[in-house]
């Protein structure tokens, strides 16, 4: 007690109120997690909702408008996702990126020796058989 008496740290005591101002903030770095963008065409229902700011029906709204219309190119075009206005999009704009989904793997089928192979410039699948 002699800091309350005097007035003065003296050598080797800490005032109590610095030890508690460092262990809560501890606690408090400990509790929040890593910030990082949710992909808005990649993310599940689950992830969108812990975004603040987006609940359990916008992210259905999300996921549900990816699903018909296809990836989002921008974060602005979830201006077209019902419930999101101009205001909502920009304030959510730091939370959300835009990344492109990840490509499907081309796939072999195993009858009749012939492969199915995904060509990349024409937008289809074409069969080829296997040379002799």
């Amino acid at each position: 007690m002699r800091f309350l008496e005097t007035g003065r740290v003296h050598h080797g005591e800490v005032p109590m109120i610095r030890i508690l101002v460092t262990l809560a903030l501890a606690c408090a770095a400990a509790t929040v997690p890593a910030l990082a963008a949710v992909n808005l065409n990649t993310a599940t229902r689950d992830e969108l909702v812990a975004v603040p700011g987006i609940g359990p029906t916008k992210a259905q709204a999300i996921v549900d408008h990816r699903t018909a219309k296809g990836p989002f190119k921008s974060v602005d075009d979830l201006r077209d996702v019902k419930g999101f206005r101009g205001k909502l999009v920009d304030r959510l704009r730091p939370e959300l990126t835009v990344a492109a989904a990840p490509a499907k793997a081309a796939t072999r089928a195993e009858g009749k020796g012939a492969q199915t192979v995904a060509r990349a410039g024409a937008g289809r699948i074409a069969e080829e058989k296997p040379r002799k």
